[in-house]
């Protein structure tokens, strides 16, 4: 039994139930997707059972790729009020048009993917897909000063 119980959960007993990793857990208390009210004499966070319960919340829509301010909304809504449902069902709608982009984008890729593979049937004198890897990199190159701007790798 838990020696806590009346005050809570401590953060690896509250990571452990909720599948969430504790640097995770402090992550989204920065994020303000996650506050846990109390504290032990020792300064020590508990974690209430409704704070595992929505950490397993935040879990499943970080799984289901939504971003942290769409996790936000939801989790700023009331399931026992009508009006709320109808703001979940827009933001999911809003999010599975996210997901079609990607996995449009995603389509191309392997498109792309295959064809520069088969590039290569590993007989010539030196590797064409390996080649062509090295001219898209040099393709690439930022001009000089121009702002260089990371992309998502999926």
């Amino acid at each position: 039994m838990n020696p806590h119980a009346a005050q809570g959960h401590r953060i690896g007993e509250a990571a452990a139930l909720s599948g969430v990793s504790a640097a995770n857990i402090r992550y989204y208390e920065k994020e303000r997707l996650l506050s846990p009210q109390g504290r032990g004499d020792n300064s020590y966070r508990f974690y209430s059972d409704a704070d595992v319960h929505q950490l397993r919340f935040i879990r499943l829509c970080r799984a289901m790729d939504m971003s942290l301010d769409e996790v936000r909304t939801l989790l700023g809504l009331d399931l026992r009020d009508k009006a709320d449902c109808a703001t979940a069902s827009e933001a999911l709608n809003e999010h599975l048009g996210h997901v079609r982009a990607r996995l449009a984008e995603l389509r191309a890729l392997e498109k792309d993917l295959l064809a520069l593979r088969d590039r290569c049937d590993g007989q010539g004198e030196k590797c064409s897909l390996i080649e062509a890897l090295h001219q898209r990199a040099d393709a690439q190159a930022p001009a000089r000063g121009a702002a260089h701007r990371a992309h998502r790798h999926v």
